[in-house]
């Protein structure tokens, strides 16, 4: 820390640092709260940020701050503000640093102003000031609002009541003995996966302790984020490791319990399938809503209206995300049906509770879209476009064919797609190149459906169609196989599928775009690997030909999606982001 004796002596020592460090600015009057200075200078997801008496540039702002700091000098001297005439509002901060972060902001650097609260941050100009501001600085507690900004806003009832009211204070023991975020992540997984093991073992002293396991692994799975926030210790790797290990280590428990009720003599693949595609196919219909509505101009919807009226009523809200079933409420019911019942029990809960759940959610974005006045732009089209996950054989047919006119039209043809190869999965004779021909009809129609820029009020539900027509067809043909352990094989396949769309998912919320279009090719878009599974149920009868098929497929998506995966969230271009995460 250095001591400037004027914004010109701050300019030259600024310019000697060296190029690639963070650097700040701070008012030798400022007085205020130490974790009002860590929000507003050491968050690493912002390029600068300011609270009232300091300023923070990270190296790729730090050009811009150098310039308007120069030109800001002469202007702090003459005790004008730094704006533009006529057209920006003058500082509130009228200190150095807050004179230069409206500079920066009239060149186009956009400048971070985090929400301080009850927290005090000040520079006082006289005696009586600098009095008041420490008496108001004394009369809060520092830690207790650290502490209680470290726990997720709008969580479940379950991690709110149940877990964020202790788990806050393991994420301060984590950050004082110097553990990461990432670290307590991969802590978290770990315990899954032991969970995972003790249930596979098919015992009632295995199911035991992997409910409690599955309990702790999700204990970790709070303190992580939590550990984040208190800490402001946001990081690639973390927006990496937080989007994924929770589904990878859901999967896992998935993976768990069927082998354990196959050592116990009951055979719950399909279920343990069927419970990962709904929950898949949940999470992709709110992705795709709200992209959909990430930058909407207006939302005029009575049903917005009515669910804003019912967030002033305290028990509402409670109901409202809890029949969602969100993971905490859902891990919850696991581990305690785990312990105390069947594997089968278990999924049949599952998926009862989650058709429940999704049928409640969407049918209220169902309502708001249809009532909703507001145009869709070009980037949620983009967006939707790229959870569409068209592969060259949709690509094609799009390229080619004449965009199909409708208000409906893009989500009833990727209906119609989707039901046609379902139900060839379903009621054609296993095996038959009919099934083939479906899978063709639904390559034509998933074309046809994307043909379009996707801004019609429900063309948020084509990526959704897409993902139930790719997953169910992969379950019902493992089903219906007479192959060995085919089921299995389908349940990597899927798992492998589910990352790439998941991990399309966070790329996007990071505002990076979607994965490269090599990728997408390479692995055949959802349609094209839908019509391979398809051919391969036809022309692989023999007994384990099909399990074989299913077992390379997931192998060659999984090592394609995850060195991509890997590459893209460890290099410079990923975003600093910590995932808030989904209720569901």
């Amino acid at each position: 820390m250095q001591t400037a004796a004027d914004a010109g002596d701050a300019a030259a020592l600024l310019a000697a640092v060296p190029a690639g460090r963070r650097v700040a600015l701070v008012d030798p009057r400022f007085v205020g709260h130490v974790h009002a200075l860590r929000l507003g200078l050491t968050d690493p997801r912002f390029a600068a940020a300011t609270v009232p008496g300091a300023l923070t540039a990270q190296p790729e702002a730090r050009g811009a701050l150098l310039r308007a700091l120069r030109r800001t000098t002469a202007a702090v001297g003459a005790g004008a503000p730094v704006v533009a005439p006529d057209t920006d509002p003058a500082p509130e901060d009228r200190t150095v640093p807050g004179r230069i972060a409206v500079a920066l902001e009239a060149e186009g650097t956009a400048v971070k102003r985090p929400e301080l609260g009850s927290l005090t941050a000040t520079v006082p100009t006289d005696a009586g000031a600098r009095a008041a501001a420490e008496s108001a600085r004394d009369e809060v507690d520092d830690e207790a609002v650290r502490l209680r900004s470290a726990v997720k806003a709008h969580d479940g009832f379950f991690t709110t009541f149940a877990i964020s009211p202790y788990s806050r204070y393991i994420a301060r023991w984590c950050a004082r003995r110097g553990l990461t975020p990432n670290q307590v992540t991969t802590a978290s997984l770990i315990t899954a996966l032991v969970a995972a093991g003790a249930a596979a073992t098919g015992t009632r002293g295995g199911y035991i302790a992997a409910g409690i396991l599955l309990l702790v692994s999700f204990v970790l799975d709070c303190t992580d984020g939590q550990l984040a926030r208190y800490s402001l210790q946001y990081s690639t790797m973390g927006a990496w490791l937080d989007a994924t290990f929770d589904r990878a280590k859901e999967y896992a428990y998935y993976a768990g319990l069927a082998i354990g009720a196959v050592r116990g003599g009951d055979d719950v693949w399909v279920l343990a399938l069927g419970a990962m595609v709904l929950q898949a196919c949940r999470h992709v219909v709110d992705f795709s809503f709200n992209e959909a509505n990430h930058d909407a101009v207006a939302n005029t919807s009575p049903t917005a209206a009515l669910s804003d009226k019912l967030d002033s009523v305290g028990w509402t809200v409670w109901a409202r995300r809890m029949i969602v079933l969100p993971i905490g409420e859902r891990w919850a019911m696991i581990a305690v049906l785990t312990a105390l019942t069947t594997p089968r029990i278990v999924f049949y809960a599952l998926l009862i509770g989650c058709s429940l759940a999704a049928c409640y959610t969407t049918a209220g974005r169902l309502l708001r879209s249809l009532t909703r006045r507001a145009s869709r732009t070009d980037r949620a089209a983009q967006a939707l476009a790229d959870l569409a996950d068209s592969g060259p054989l949709a690509q094609g047919v799009a390229a080619v064919a004449p965009g199909l006119r409708g208000a409906f039209t893009a989500p009833a043809v990727a209906l119609l797609g989707t039901l046609v190869m379902i139900g060839g999965a379903l009621f054609l004779p296993y095996g038959s190149p009919l099934t083939v021909a479906a899978a063709v009809v639904y390559v034509v129609l998933s074309g046809l459906a994307v043909a379009r820029p996707l801004k019609g009020a429900l063309d948020w539900l084509v990526p959704p169609f897409f993902r139930a027509a790719e997953y169910v067809t992969i379950l019902v043909l493992a089903a219906r196989s007479d192959a060995p352990h085919a089921v299995p094989a389908a349940f990597g396949l899927v798992s492998a599928v589910a990352y790439h769309h998941y991990d399309t998912v966070y790329r996007i919320r990071g505002g990076t775009g979607a994965p490269p279009h090599w990728l997408v090719r390479t692995i055949g878009g959802h349609e094209g690997r839908t019509t391979l599974v398809a051919v391969l149920a036809a022309v692989l009868t023999h007994a384990s030909g099909f399990t074989t098929a299913l077992t390379a497929l997931a192998v060659a998506v999984a090592l394609v999606v995850l060195v991509e995966s890997i590459r893209f969230w460890v290099s410079s271009s990923a975003p600093a982001v910590h995932d808030e995460g989904e209720l569901a």
